[in-house]
């Protein structure tokens, strides 16, 4: 099984568990002044049934804990867990993090308090509250115990869900038989599929997460912000395809976000921002905690020959100001498209990348091979000769030595 069907298959499954933390919507919208969390900290389950499920999710734990899609990065995994700390509420510090390097918008909590986030979803953010807002909605899924009230509700309605069936998610694995990394997620991917929240509980997670926000001092005006990102990049990726908005993977994948969600989240982060009057962003921390990284997730991003969706993301980040990394992206994407004058946009895109200070090596790379294509020989190989002087141990510089010396 390639990499790309485990993820897809991944996606499909974990997206199930929170894609809905975007796509419900309530009867009517729960205040979020009304929600109080039912666990508070060091919590352990009592009941037969709740104890089983989490003896399968400590099972999905350490099949996560051992994977080689995590990025194993102490700073940066720090800076996350001291995030989900101050908007995790009271029992936030029972919750543990682990980041996967998968490009896709996504995040998911346990009943049992650990949390997945995808690289996707720091690829996306533009600053701390957005991310905050994200991790406070699924925070609200675990203060208020919703996998194990989902899951009453499922067995109430069919005879055939059990323990049993759930630990067939973990398969071999569990077992001990080896299984690839991305194979052995595909499996859990299969187990959290099992807990597509309700509309009720959904707008519970909204209400609690929205009260969480308000209450760390971030602006809770973040999170609609964040989901209508999310509705606008589907929406631009399915322009460019020239097609209606993809059922595939992706968190929005099984519904659109509705409307009146929409409005309902708005009206609710009015409703808790005019209670404390503080709307902290912190996008120089974000930045600073995420940097050494960011390169690397929006490479990954692009890379899934997503034009449309790419170029969403790219122009979006812009919107706090362009830099050399964000117009060498740009240019990347209509490079990888192909099309007709695609060449032309990435030329002009590198040559708009490297006028600024930060630009990466590769940026100049790119610009010196479209000069030379151009027929600019001198300014071509004065380009590639920065790109060696700033990358010197670069795999491909012996490469592009040669072709100076021709």
């Amino acid at each position: 099984m390639s990499d790309i069907l485990t993820r897809r298959s991944l996606l499909g499954g974990l997206g199930c568990a929170c894609c809905a933390g975007i796509v419900g919507t309530a009867e009517a919208r729960i205040p979020p002044a009304s929600m109080t969390p039912l666990i508070q900290a060091g919590y352990r389950p009592t009941e037969t049934d709740e104890k089983g499920l989490w003896q399968q999710y400590e099972r999905v734990e350490q099949e996560i804990a051992g994977s080689n899609l995590l990025i194993q990065d102490p700073a940066l995994i720090s800076y996350l867990g001291g995030l989900t700390e101050r908007v995790g509420g009271p029992a936030a510090k029972d919750l543990r993090i682990y980041l996967a390097q998968i490009p896709e918008f996504n995040a998911f909590i346990a009943p049992t308090g650990f949390m997945v986030v995808f690289s996707g979803l720091l690829t996306r953010m533009r600053d701390e509250a957005q991310l905050s807002g994200v991790i406070a909605h699924e925070a609200g899924h675990f203060l208020r115990r919703h996998h194990v009230r989902g899951w009453r509700d499922l067995r109430r309605k069919s005879d055939v869900l059990s323990f049993a069936a759930m630990g067939a998610g973990v398969g071999g694995a569990a077992a001990g038989a080896y299984l690839g990394d991305a194979v052995r997620l595909a499996h859990m991917g299969t187990i959290l599929s099992l807990f597509a929240y309700s509309r009720q509980l959904e707008a519970e997670a909204d209400a609690m997460g929205l009260k969480l926000m308000a209450q760390s001092g971030y602006d809770p005006a973040a999170m609609p912000e964040t989901w209508q990102q999310l509705i606008e990049e589907v929406e631009a990726s399915a322009r460019m395809r020239k097609k209606r908005p993809r059922r595939g993977y992706s968190l929005f994948a099984t519904h659109p976000a509705p409307a009146e969600r929409m409005t309902d989240l708005r009206v609710s982060a009015q409703e808790v921002k005019a209670g404390t009057g503080r709307d902290e962003r912190g996008r120089d921390r974000y930045l600073k905690a995420i940097g050494a990284h960011r390169p690397r997730f929006l490479d990954d991003q692009v890379k899934l020959n997503d034009p449309g969706a790419s170029l969403y993301i790219v122009q979006n980040l812009a919107k706090d100001g362009w830099n050399g990394l964000l117009r060498y992206q740009e240019a990347e994407i209509w490079r990888l498209r192909g099309e007709k004058g695609d060449d032309v946009r990435a030329a002009q895109g590198y040559a708009a990348a490297v006028t600024l200070p930060d630009a990466p090596p590769e940026a100049w790379r790119a610009h010196g091979y479209a000069l030379l294509k151009s027929g600019q020989g001198e300014q071509g190989k004065a380009a590639l000769g920065r790109y060696l002087a700033m990358a010197p141990q670069a795999k491909d510089a012996s490469m592009v030595r040669y072709s100076l010396a021709q």
